[in-house]
């Protein structure tokens, strides 16, 4: 997506608005962020179902950590300087083991621009092997915007995966346990991300499961479908979404975003061959997802553009 449409808008409301994580300032406080240990070793932080705010230092996405016999994972390092280092302040307080590897989930701001704050653990960041590209081509403009925001020395850098993935998946051994990582096709977004603990039968597809937030459709609808699919066949009894609840059945989660998405698919493809345009679209496709999902109205209609654009080529 080019950087004029995502994330941030043009005025500071639009901006909290649109999806993005924007931290606050890093001495502000963090609210009632807490950790939840889904599985032995693993710790993750609920992101609210929100926008990023003063009260929330721009929380709003599932982060969180592995803990090794040797060393320790980041699953995604937060949205900013603060909320990373809020996050390396939780592992401090658990282990003193190395903070060795850094995954970046995704292009997205609140999933990445906290890896800052680990540059000092001199840990391998790890990525999609189109992460890079996807930085090159926005990471500036997001740095700039959360600049205006929050000022510069509270932005964040751009940290640039060390370690890519793709095409071949990659393992990250902590030492008593092994984490597989998997480069998805084109689906959330063009670089996404998943790691499988097949041990402890957990799987952490980052933003290619959202569970009761609308999911913000940023590279292929069809694409992600059928990603679904990869992750249901996976049968992992466990997840942690990207947005929603810490752990989750993933079963009934896929099945919901599914719905979602196909009825986006349909709706769009059917206003598509009636020559109705993108603007009355909006109005119509999927209105009946509204009652289920939160943001709904934030986000629903940038997706439902996104979709036209992609499926009128069809």
């Amino acid at each position: 997506m080019a950087p004029s449409s995502r994330p941030f808008p043009t005025t500071r409301r639009d901006a909290l608005l649109g999806g993005v994580c924007l931290c606050c300032l890093p001495g502000l406080a963090r609210g009632s962020a807490s950790l939840d240990e889904v599985s032995p070793g693993v710790f993750i932080r609920r992101g609210p179902d929100a926008e990023a705010t003063p009260a929330n230092a721009g929380g709003i996405a599932n982060i969180g950590f592995v803990i090794g016999r040797d060393a320790v994972l980041v699953t995604d390092p937060g949205g900013s300087l603060a909320d990373g280092a809020w996050l390396r302040a939780e592992i401090r307080a658990r282990t003193q083991r190395p903070v060795r590897h850094v995954v970046i989930s995704h292009v997205h701001p609140d999933h990445a621009f906290g890896a800052g704050a680990f540059l000092g653990d001199a840990p391998e960041f790890i990525g999609h092997a189109a992460l890079p590209a996807a930085f090159a081509a926005r990471g500036d403009y997001y740095r700039a915007r959360l600049a205006e925001l929050l000022g510069p020395e509270n932005a964040g850098p751009v940290v640039a995966p060390t370690r890519t993935v793709g095409p071949d998946d990659a393992i990250v051994d902590l030492g008593d346990r092994r984490l597989r990582l998997h480069a998805h096709p084109t689906a959330h977004t063009t670089c996404d991300l998943s790691m499988l603990d097949a041990g402890a039968g957990l799987l952490l597809p980052a933003d290619l499961l959202f569970v009761g937030r609308i999911p913000s459709l940023d590279g292929s609808l069809s694409g992600w479908l059928a990603e679904l699919d990869a992750l249901a066949a996976l049968a992992a009894p466990r997840a942690v979404p990207g947005h929603g609840p810490a752990l989750v059945d993933p079963a009934p989660a896929i099945a919901d975003l599914r719905r979602y998405l196909t009825t986006l698919r349909d709706d769009v493809r059917a206003a598509i061959a009636a020559g109705r345009p993108i603007a009355a679209t909006i109005e119509t496709a999927a209105a009946a997802e509204r009652g289920r999902w939160a943001l709904f109205d934030d986000y629903h209609g940038r997706n439902v553009t996104q979709a036209y654009k992609e499926l009128e080529w069809e």
